[in-house]
């Protein structure tokens, strides 16, 4: 029977082994297919009952054929040379040749000279469905367009920006996923100074993300989830980041009751038993933090809900699974050479924690009260944190043919040419709302969309009953200038009467989306807060207590962006935040953030229970503080890799959660949270059993 037992206890092991070696060698390549099923196209991170995507909506039924526009500008120069009526002519017969190319739909427009007659334009219209071609034919285009003699030819327009776009998010499969792995597996081995360890975690994070990744394409596939380059980054960083906390919580209690315990199963058996509980609620905060992104009216971050929550399950299932069947195999090995040592053995030791333990015993007020009093001071900058959208020019991070083509197209036409504001008018108001649209200060033109597919040519295309009216504003289309102006414009043409306009178009996009993500907070981050609370309650069984956490976490967040602000503006030269970073950095912060709060008062809690709060502090804060500061390291070293795409929007949020994740494990978690809960005792577990219990528990030091 013994025997028969013993049996079954490796055989449970070695088939989870097996089978987990399966998903990796099956699923492992969806983690490069993910692309194939992703899309960049900027429409589709636009809210979906806004103005502007109605308009998108009502704009379709006018493109006889669907097309992506490519802007080409001939500029003379910068010595004040203009160009020539010949000048003219070979780029009209430039575009002239690109009609017989591939891709090319259409007859492209001819050159029209700017006011200041040192530049010429011309359009394009390219298929939409080009996508790994599309560089190519931009290329051909180039080429052609720089055979104009004494000009120089550049390429704007949407055509130009997405391709800019997918060359950013073109090593998210390979890069990403490298440096991520490389960071993690450096900080381990750094840490631990273990041979396998690292070697077992990072293995268990891989088929986690082999897993989600194959979960994901299936469900995009078939249309239940949307992915674009943002979602696969962040999923891959976020199963990465959540599967090594995981099992760094784990490993470090099985290390414990190696020490403890002795024999290998037992150990195992108490450290799943004692560490379930917080890694679950801890998925758990994630989870329900990213669900609640469905309530958002923006698409990218209704995206992310669904898919981040398949990864941390993932992370979660492979933690609880994976792990434990490797390690109870491996048993001591998977430590070696360094020595696992029981929590009591690491109290009782000179290390930092047990120094910082001891500080905090001492001064738990006076501590508290400076932490607390340095994290407000940074909040006071969060004001200033500028979340109205990132410039185009700032858009991509570092040099970009698409950012410099639109500003000299800026420069010597009207700032809105090729982003006009495209307004959508009942074809009996038309010449109504065409006076209204010109008389409004900030705009340059405005003309009718004919059947010939250019403004003001012709007779103008009404599609039942609609017609479409091209909006040229004076200012560059993502200024704040063009942003007033379209508020303007959208005043004037809602007051024609039986017009029915809609305005949309590029910088009504952008204002629609800054106001929904303003919406969004206001609705998600108190969603999100309550969420967390209600699976605190549940773990701590207590009310105060998971107040004082949330609190904490949410200071530390407000803190984040204070830093933030500042970085971003003086150090990294950005002078707008793209609207949805702020959500994104609170999802993500207080999720985390919480994470690891759960992690130590968990252990406080276990500790107190026997021990009584006081030494529960202190024995909690020894046993935990290295390897939550290590699981901090870590999550902080894999958000910071999504600064490898060169994108404004990833480098920000890099840089929100890599700082705030620090912040929080090495200040909110190791001083703030631990002196409080010191300074206010038994008390901080009001209303559960541990505020009233009689454990000796030392008055509390209230210097």
């Amino acid at each position: 029977m013994v025997t028969s037992t013993r049996w079954v206890r490796w055989l449970v092991p070695a088939v989870l082994l097996v089978a987990w070696l399966g998903v990796g060698g099956a699923l492992g390549p969806y983690a490069g297919k993910l692309s194939e099923v992703a899309t960049n196209d900027q429409a589709a991170f636009l809210p979906r009952s806004a103005e502007s995507t109605k308009v998108i909506d009502a704009q379709q039924k006018f493109d006889q054929d669907e097309t992506l526009p490519a802007i080409v500008v001939w500029t003379a120069g910068d010595d004040g040379h203009r160009v020539s009526h010949r000048h003219e002519q070979e780029a009209t017969r430039a575009l002239a040749q690109l009609s017989r190319g591939t891709g090319v739909v259409g007859k492209p427009s001819p050159a029209l000279p700017s006011e200041d007659g040192r530049a010429l334009q011309g359009v394009i219209q390219l298929r939409p469905d080009l996508g790994d071609h599309l560089p190519d034919v931009l290329d051909r285009i180039e080429r052609t367009a720089q055979d104009v003699p004494g000009l120089t030819a550049q390429i704007a327009g949407p055509a130009a920006s997405q391709a800019d776009l997918s060359d950013a998010f073109a090593g998210i499969d390979g890069l990403l996923l490298a440096v991520a792995l490389a960071a993690v597996l450096l900080i381990l081995v750094l840490v631990y100074r273990s041979v396998l360890l690292p070697l077992v975690i990072i293995v268990g994070a891989v088929f986690a993300l082999a897993l989600a990744c194959a979960i994901v394409y299936g469900l995009a596939r078939h249309d239940v989830v949307w992915v674009d380059g943002q979602v696969q980054g962040i999923l891959s960083i976020l199963v990465i980041g959540a599967a090594t906390d995981y099992a760094l919580l784990l490993t470090a209690r099985f290390r414990e009751e190696l020490a403890v315990q002795g024999e290998r199963a037992a150990a195992m058996r108490a450290a799943v038993r004692q560490s379930f509980g917080p890694v679950v609620a801890s998925a758990a905060t994630v989870v329900a933090g990213l669900i609640a992104l469905l309530l958002s009216d923006l698409t990218n971050n209704r995206a992310l809900g669904p898919v981040g929550a398949i990864g941390i399950a993932c992370a979660l299932v492979s933690a609880l699974t994976f792990l434990p069947a490797a390690l109870l195999l491996l048993g001591r090995a998977a430590y070696w050479p360094a020595k696992p040592k029981s929590a009591e053995q690491r109290a009782r030791g000179r290390g930092v924690w047990a120094r910082v333990a001891a500080l905090i015993d001492r001064s738990p007020r006076t501590l508290w009260a400076v932490t607390a009093a340095v994290l407000l001071v940074c909040c006071g900058f969060a004001p200033t944190l500028n979340a109205q959208g990132v410039p185009l020019k700032e858009t991509f991070v570092g040099d970009a043919s698409s950012v410099a083509a639109q500003q000299t197209l800026n420069e010597h036409f009207p700032g809105g040419s090729g982003n006009p504001a495209v307004v959508i008018v009942d074809r009996g108001a038309l010449p109504a709302a065409q006076r209204a649209a010109s008389r409004t200060p900030g705009v340059a033109s405005a003309a009718p969309v004919t059947r010939s597919g250019r403004p003001g040519q012709g007779r103008p295309l009404a599609v039942d009953g609609r017609v479409r009216l091209d909006v040229t504003l004076e200012d560059a289309a993502d200024s704040d200038e063009a942003k007033q102006a379209v508020g303007r414009l959208r005043a004037a043409l809602h007051d024609v009467p039986d017009a029915d306009a809609l305005v949309g178009g590029y910088t009504a996009q952008q204002v629609d989306t800054q106001q929904t993500a303003e919406n969004d907070r206001a609705l998600i981050v108190p969603v999100v807060l309550a969420i967390i609370l209600v699976i605190l309650i549940g773990l701590l069984r207590s009310l105060l207590m998971p107040l004082l956490l949330v609190a904490t976490v949410a200071l530390s967040y407000v803190a984040t962006l204070g830093v933030s602000a500042l970085v971003f503006q003086h150090l990294l030269g950005f002078t707008g935040t793209d609207a949805s970073v702020p959500l994104y950095g609170f999802v993500f912060l207080v999720a985390l953030g919480v994470d690891y709060n759960i992690f130590l008062i968990s252990r406080v809690r276990e500790e107190a229970q026997s021990l009584g709060t006081r030494q529960g502090v202190l024995r909690g804060l020894t046993a935990t503080g290295g390897v939550i500061t290590s699981a901090g390291v870590v999550l902080a070293a894999t958000f910071a890799a999504l600064g490898v795409i060169p994108l404004a929007f990833m480098t920000q949020i890099a840089f929100i959660v890599a700082f705030g994740v620090l912040l929080d494990t090495l200040v909110v978690r190791s001083l703030l949270v631990p002196a409080l809960v010191r300074d206010i005792g038994p008390a901080a577990w009001w209303p559960s059993v541990l505020s009233r219990r009689g454990v000796p528990d030392p008055a509390r030091a209230g210097s």
